[in-house]
């Protein structure tokens, strides 16, 4: 009997192409430092990042998760404030690349899936941080429920998404119109293409956040502009308005809804535990 298309929609991941199995980064170390961290569009994501936790987190440290963590720029930035952070992430060439970053700050560094974090580090953590994660995982959704899990009563998520919205306005201004008009947006997870396999909406985020009694407390825009430039490489003087504007409008409306990720800081609806839930 064929499937509904309520039931076809929910069978594949970000709505469009079926993946099984997440992405791992094994490989693309040296593609992910220099195709994104030593560009504008690294600058950019970082110092709105700086200026929007900067405000939010709280000032005198403690401990911290770092679900997914890359080369450990977001790491580096709490143990810089004082934070004991532990950094978790699948990929070995780029946990390498992270510790060779860090000199004496205090980072541990953990090889492990968002998956096997509740035996490896159950916490509860007062900080978890997990920034373009969930967007290169098979089921997103499951690992949103870890994240709430791994949670301490009162703590913050600062939750990054790469923003689904975003990547289909990005495909109409290239001219990709029929992939737009079909929502074939997803990546498939093969080669060396950057295009995450499950892009997520605001509206998943906010249900989401329902379904696990959790609240948004803020949401902002990362890269809302400089994406849409004719002139992808600005000077540095055009670097840094750039910047400015971006800082300036990533909070308000209409504008962080183009942004190329999504940024959020969330917090436990009623500062309980969800263990205690169960």
């Amino acid at each position: 009997m064929p499937c509904s298309n309520d039931t076809a929609s929910r069978s594949r991941h970000g709505n469009d192409i079926p993946v099984g199995q997440d992405r791992i980064f094994d490989g693309l170390a040296d593609k992910f430092a220099n195709s994104l961290y030593a560009t504008a569009r690294g600058q950019i994501r970082l110092a709105v990042l700086d200026d929007v936790l900067s405000r939010a987190l709280p000032p005198e440290g403690g401990p911290a998760l770092d679900v997914g963590g890359g080369l450990g720029q977001m790491s580096g930035w709490l143990a810089e404030r004082g934070h004991r952070v532990t950094l978790a992430e699948p990929s070995a060439d780029m946990l390498a690349g992270a510790r060779a970053s860090f000199g004496g700050l205090p980072v541990q560094t953990l090889q492990a899936p968002i998956q096997a974090l509740p035996e490896l580090a159950p916490g509860p953590w007062p900080v978890i941080v997990c920034h373009a994660v969930l967007e290169w995982l098979a089921q997103p959704r499951e690992a949103f429920s870890i994240l709430n899990a791994l949670l301490a009563p009162g703590g913050r998520l600062s939750l990054m998404v790469f923003n689904r919205d975003a990547l289909r306005f990005s495909n109409v201004v290239k001219g990709n119109l029929d992939k737009a008009l079909e929502d074939r947006l997803s990546g498939t997870g093969r080669r060396q293409r950057l295009t995450p396999i499950s892009p997520l909406t605001h509206a998943d985020i906010e249900r989401w956040c329902r379904e696990e009694g959790l609240v948004i407390e803020s949401v902002a825009g990362i890269r809302i502009f400089h994406d849409y430039l004719r002139e992808r490489s600005p000077s540095e003087a055009q670097l840094e308005t750039i910047i400015e504007l971006e800082k300036r409008y990533c909070r308000v409306e209409p504008h962080w809804r183009l942004g190329r990720y999504l940024h959020y800081l969330i917090r436990r609806a009623d500062g309980t535990d969800p263990k205690e839930m169960s």
